[in-house]
């Protein structure tokens, strides 16, 4: 970092992302902006400068080795900084940047034998809430909520018909009778769809969202909100608006050489709603024929909504799935960030990382999403290029993601 970069760092104050402090301050003090810049997405700690802005310069002999030692004792697990120091910012003061990266795993302060976890909110380092906490280290990896056991819930909960056809005719393994509980409760909880909590054997969040008669008795969560605007914004005069509730995969059984659908899941209601509220474009093609087609893809809407209702984070207990259709536009948008330090222009490339892995895994078996894990490229990107020639729109905003789907070219 050079001086006149520092400068501009300075006059543009504290943010997100930048600390100021006296390297007078004690050595916990220092881990706790430390820990909570790389639970954050990273950020410097410029010792040597005044809250106000004003350079002081680093006073204490060793800082560096300080810094080092501090990261080393204070901080679990340890980080290493990237260490600077920035001379004659004003003549004669010197300034240190202490720099951290975004951290693979979540940290936490070790001060006079406690634990303490910290974020960034803001210009501020504060202690997070339980749930935070929790979205935190799922983001991280170390979290799996789709395993975690629901209280108030039972074997009792699942739709025995659906047990039954995803290990019967989807997995294609024997299963235990209906009569037969204990040997049930032990196929599911090594499937991880049962979790035992103390002497209680409850279902997890993935057995409730992909099996449960009805999944929003114990889950709120778990639906989605669905709109047919008759303009391109938002209408109090929606042409229909309903919420969409159910288990996310459908019942289906073999007919011959068919597989049929006898009841819908989240899933089929959700394309249902698309289909009878988008209809038929006509197309003019050589020799004054016209010919129809769908507003959409019906592999782009099938696989936006599969990917909706798997990676959302639900996490996000107040907030549904939102599917709206506009006259210019369809989106659908899921709760919550990207999952493990994937982007929107990763996503374009195919680059594969679930939030909620067990999901995933029963939507493939299904047959809902394709086992090459490239449905973004391949079946919303291309589908709607070779459909009308539109390019979607893939959008992180704040604590949400959007998948935009445009009716037509703009003119």
């Amino acid at each position: 970092m050079t001086k006149t970069e520092l400068l501009e760092i300075i006059l543009n104050g504290e943010n997100s992302g930048t600390e100021f402090k006296r390297d007078t301050i004690q050595n916990h003090v220092l881990a706790k902006e430390l820990v909570a810049f790389s639970n954050f997405k990273g950020g410097r700690i410029l010792l040597g400068v005044e809250d106000d802005g004003s350079v002081v310069g680093i006073t204490r002999p060793n800082v560096e080795e300080w810094v080092m030692t501090t990261c080393r004792d204070k901080i679990r697990p340890e980080i290493i900084p990237y260490f600077e120091v920035i001379h004659d910012v004003e003549p004669s003061k010197d300034i240190a940047v202490v720099t951290v990266e975004p951290g693979w795993t979540v940290h936490r302060r070790w001060h006079n034998n406690h634990s303490s976890y910290y974020i960034r909110v803001g210009t501020e380092t504060r202690e997070p809430s339980k749930e935070e906490l929790e979205r935190l280290f799922q983001q991280r990896g170390s979290f799996r909520l789709e395993i975690r056991p629901v209280g108030g819930s039972s074997i009792g909960d699942l739709d025995m018909r659906r047990l039954r056809d995803y290990f019967g005719r989807v997995r294609g393994q024997e299963m235990p009778k209906d009569e037969e509980e204990l040997e049930w409760e032990e196929l599911l909880k090594n499937t991880e769809f049962l979790n035992q909590e103390d002497d209680d054997i409850l279902c997890t969040v993935a057995g409730l969202l992909l099996f449960s008669k009805n999944p929003n008795r114990l889950l709120p969560q778990a639906g989605i909100d669905a709109v047919a605007y008759p303009g391109t914004e938002k209408d109090y005069a929606a042409i229909e608006h309903t919420t969409l509730r159910g288990p996310l995969v459908g019942i289906f059984k073999v007919d011959g050489r068919d597989t049929i659908l006898v009841e819908s899941g989240l899933v089929e209601q959700a394309i249902h709603f698309v289909k009878r509220n988008t209809g038929v474009i006509s197309d003019l093609q050589e020799g004054a024929i016209r010919v129809e087609r769908p507003t959409y893809p019906g592999e782009a809407i099938r696989e936006a909504i599969v990917n909706a209702v798997v990676h959302r984070d639900y996490l996000l207990s107040a907030t549904d799935i939102e599917l709206s259709i506009y006259a210019d536009r369809l989106e659908i948008i899921s709760p919550g960030r990207l999952p493990n330090s994937i982007t929107p222009e990763r996503m374009r490339v195919g680059c594969r990382a679930a939030r909620n892995q067990l999901l995933k895994d029963v939507m493939r078996d299904y047959g809902y999403m394709e086992h090459m894990g490239m449905g973004i490229p391949r079946k919303i990107i291309k589908g709607m290029l070779e459909h009308n020639g539109t390019e979607p729109d893939l959008i992180e905003d704040g604590e949400r993601f959007i998948i935009r789907l445009w009716k037509e070219r703009k003119k």
